[in-house]
């Protein structure tokens, strides 16, 4: 994986707890800066897998725009996920919302990209057996080191881990140690980085077994028969796979951290946790791809690593400051249609650059005017899909999680926990 493959991830936008409520934007400016930030990353992403192909000249090599972009995500992610579950209390209806506000979309891009195989080969790096479609299923695609039909469905994996692992913790009253967890994510990622080049268990079984736990857990979850201890398997299981089975383990175990951090950043925000184990997960997280800049990844070389993490961090912090005030409609709306914008865009530019033919030596008044087309119909078929895909997801959602909690609500009590 490169940084040209980073795309930004969808850090819930569903809406201020969840999918099942109001979009952030709903609730006015208070939480406008949260689109705003999504805004940035995917303009970063979009310019990340745009620019090689059609202005190459002008793709930066001092940071990388890519994963600047997916950090701002994770971090939005981490600031509202752990305290949306906690705030309403129900893992049910948290989990119900998360299959409707990530899948439907995600499931109607996966057979675009195979129905118009015919024309555009499905990628390389997805295998041509069960193992793909197993993977896929659960979104640990990259966790078990299995690619995505569409580049950009590999961050995916962090965010449904990031997922289980908050579930664990939240029904054993263990989630209020944002900062502490941050922190030992983010030392487990410098000693991961040091001893592991790569996945230590391969082939077809990882995505299968993790399959059938996935399957076999949420099950649980969602029906509340040994939620608790269902949801402590999935946990352990997903950082297992997150160590033992991904493409770049330091990766996926600083990703973690990353999103620990932000909510660590919202503890700090609410009164209940100091800020300082944010700075010592930065400066871990700067740390851990040593054994990475070995293996020759520009991105992850020092200073390339660590300005990009600058940035990322800055961004955030920057929109933190700006929360309340009125903010850009468009960067706002990018960030309302990010998940969109996220899925679609890599498969609409193959698409695009198959019909134009290669850019990259063109005059550059006509990559610059074919760059403006792209940009154009991207952004045009990510509001359609937001539209007609998106939307309509999340009522469902809405609508199911209202009919389980008719036969009761499953929730922290139900775990030993309590809300906070």
């Amino acid at each position: 994986m490169s940084a040209a493959t980073a795309p930004l991830v969808p850090s819930d936008p569903g809406g201020q707890g969840g999918p099942a409520g109001p979009g952030p934007s709903g609730t006015g400016a208070r939480l406008a800066w949260l689109d705003a930030l999504r805004g940035i990353g995917a303009t970063a992403v979009v310019a990340e897998h745009l620019l090689p192909w059609f202005l190459p000249g002008l793709r930066p090599y001092w940071f990388s725009l890519g994963v600047y972009g997916i950090l701002v995500f994770f971090l939005v992610s981490g600031y509202i996920i752990p305290t949306s579950l906690e705030r309403h209390g129900d893992v049910r209806a948290f989990w119900i919302s998360r299959f409707f506000r990530l899948y439907p979309l995600y499931l109607a891009v996966t057979a675009l990209v195979l129905a118009l195989s015919w024309w555009v080969p499905v990628r390389a790096e997805v295998p041509r057996d069960g193992s793909a479609v197993a993977a896929h299923a659960t979104m640990l695609l990259d966790v078990v080191s299995v690619g995505g039909v569409a580049d950009t469905m590999w961050t995916l994996s962090y965010e449904m881990v990031f997922y289980l692992v908050v579930t664990a913790l939240f029904l054993v009253g263990g989630h209020r140690g944002s900062g502490t967890l941050a922190m030992v994510f983010a030392a487990g990622a410098v000693v991961v980085g040091l001893v592991a080049g790569g996945a230590v268990f391969r082939g077809v079984w990882p995505a299968y077994v993790t399959a059938v736990v996935f399957a076999a857990g949420l099950a649980c979850v969602l029906w509340g028969r040994a939620r608790t201890a269902a949801a402590c398997v999935l946990g352990v299981t997903a950082l297992a796979a997150l160590v033992l089975s991904s493409r770049i383990p330091w990766l996926g175990v600083a990703v973690v951290a990353v999103m620990f951090a932000g909510t660590a950043i919202r503890r700090w925000e609410e009164g209940t946790g100091p800020l300082w184990p944010v700075a010592v997960t930065a400066a871990l997280v700067v740390l851990a791809p040593l054994q990475a800049i070995e293996a020759g990844w520009w991105w992850v070389e020092a200073d390339v690593w660590l300005t990009t993490i600058a940035l990322a961090g800055g961004t955030f912090a920057g929109g933190m400051a700006l929360r309340g005030r009125r903010l850009p409609r468009a960067l706002v709306w990018l960030g309302l249609v990010s998940y969109s914008l996220y899925l679609v865009h890599h498969p609409l530019l193959k698409y695009f650059t198959e019909l134009s033919g290669d850019l990259r030596h063109a005059e550059p008044a006509f990559q610059a005017a074919m760059a403006v087309l792209a940009l154009a119909l991207v952004l045009g078929a990510s509001a359609l899909a937001y539209r007609y895909v998106e939307r309509p997801g999340q009522a469902w959602g809405r609508r199911v999680a209202r009919a389980f909690s008719g036969a009761g609500r499953g929730g922290l009590r139900s775990g030993g926990g309590r809300a906070g």
